[in-house]
């Protein structure tokens, strides 16, 4: 069948469809003429057919005295016009379905499955650091970003059909993403902290924050969807006075900061180390509490026999009957303190050689400390270690400290975990 094909009652009917092979805006015109040549080229006739294939959106324009009506039909469609499809149509009085009269509209054909790609580039500008505001780096950026009509409806409010350029849009588009790439990237150093001298190591974040803004921006003025966007580059001029400057400023700075980590990191280490040595020895105390008991106590009556010897030196409450001293107030010292004492060191004899028969003594336990990101993890005892190797959390190079061990080691210098790790094979 032609594009032209002649009804049974005589007349012509058109077969309105999109042919063209790349198109995102397309207005419909009768085959056999270039678009404008043609007086009926608004005139539908009757009993045409309609074709629209999947992924295309056929728009019908009606002119109904000072307004316009519209008409959507998304394909896949391919049948004669009919009034039930047209809902603005049906309330069109007197057209030609009721007669052979034609009607006026404009056709226009939408590529919602096309998806258009646009490179763009930023040329230098400059990029200020907000922690030294004197330096303005030069900067500049390349991509590219992808996108389609998808709310056709937002994308015919925004355009005027008639006059639709694909290339005006591109156009405007490169401009508005060159504007906002360039916003995004400026304002990346204060809104992530991330010094301008690595901002090309950030692409990924920046793009994903660009992609965001510029998505709302772009369908709110050309009503299109980004699909896509991709900064492939974000270049920084090395050859500046300025970028020569704030490097060699970050560098010293960076310096210091590497040096201070170093230090607090061996002044975290020493302070674990000595809280562990003195775990270490308090739980070595509990465990022989006893021991420690008879030590305390068996000090305690040496110097209480020692305060009783020197009570009476220099004649201290000496009472002279004519021959010897006698001094009752140190016989009667002497003879509470000797009680005390007494009672103190057979308390202790008596405890130190009567066996405990109720539970023994805990038996002192090893623990262990690892390294991990600069941080000590712990205290574990031998079996949580294991766990944490068997789970590869400890590799053969982590840091370990034992108690009663006076360094950090690697793990596979304790006897006890060397097993754990597969032999190492030597190099020829």
């Amino acid at each position: 069948m032609g594009i032209f094909f002649k009804k049974k009652n005589g007349g012509f009917s058109d077969v309105i469809r999109c042919d063209e092979p790349d198109y995102l805006v397309w207005k419909w015109h009768p085959s056999g003429a270039n678009q404008g040549e043609l007086k009926r080229e608004t005139a539908i006739r009757t009993n045409s057919i309609l074709r629209v294939k999947p992924g295309e959106l056929a728009v019908f324009f009606y002119k109904q005295g000072n307004g316009t009506l519209v008409d959507y039909i998304l394909g896949p469609h391919d049948e004669k016009l009919k009034t039930k499809n047209f809902p603005a149509l049906s309330s069109i009085i007197g057209l030609w379905y009721e007669g052979d009269t034609p009607f006026q509209a404009e056709v226009f054909f939408i590529n919602l499955a096309k998806v258009i790609q646009l490179k763009f580039g930023v040329p230098y500008f400059n990029v200020v650091d907000p922690r030294y505001p004197d330096f303005e780096v030069p900067v500049a950026v390349r991509g590219t970003i992808n996108f389609k009509i998808e709310d056709y409806k937002e994308f015919i409010l925004c355009h005027q059909l008639i006059n639709f350029d694909l290339e005006t849009l591109k156009s405007q588009v490169k401009d508005s993403v060159t504007r906002y790439i360039k916003e995004a990237v400026a304002n990346a150093p204060a809104e992530n902290n991330i010094p301008v001298i690595n901002i090309e190591s950030k692409i990924d974040l920046i793009t994903e924050k660009a992609e965001i803004n510029i998505k709302d921006r772009l369908l709110e003025l050309y009503g299109i969807t980004v699909t896509g966007l991709d900064i492939s580059a974000i270049e920084i001029d090395k050859e500046s006075e300025s970028y020569a400057e704030l490097r060699s400023i970050t560098k010293e700075l960076t310096k210091r900061q590497a040096e201070a980590n170093v230090l607090n990191y061996e002044e975290q280490l020493r302070i674990q180390r000595e809280e562990g040595q003195y775990a270490t020895r308090m739980a070595t105390r509990t465990q022989n509490i006893g021991a420690y008991e008879t030590q305390v106590k068996g000090e305690v009556g040496i110097a209480g026999a020692e305060a009783l010897g020197k009570m009476g030196e220099n004649g201290a409450g000496n009472v002279n009957f004519g021959g010897g001293g006698f001094n009752p107030m140190t016989i009667m010292a002497g003879m509470a303190v000797g009680s005390a004492v007494g009672q103190n060191i057979a308390g202790t004899l008596n405890n130190s050689m009567t066996p405990n028969t109720t539970t023994p003594p805990t038996l002192p336990k090893t623990i262990y400390y690892f390294a991990k990101d600069n941080n000590q993890m712990g205290p574990f005892s031998k079996e949580q270690i294991i766990e944490y190797i068997n789970k590869g959390e400890i590799k053969r190079d982590t840091l370990v400290w034992k108690s009663g061990t006076p360094t950090w080691e690697t793990i596979d210098s304790f006897e006890e975990f060397k097993t754990l790790f597969p032999p190492v094979i030597p190099k020829n």
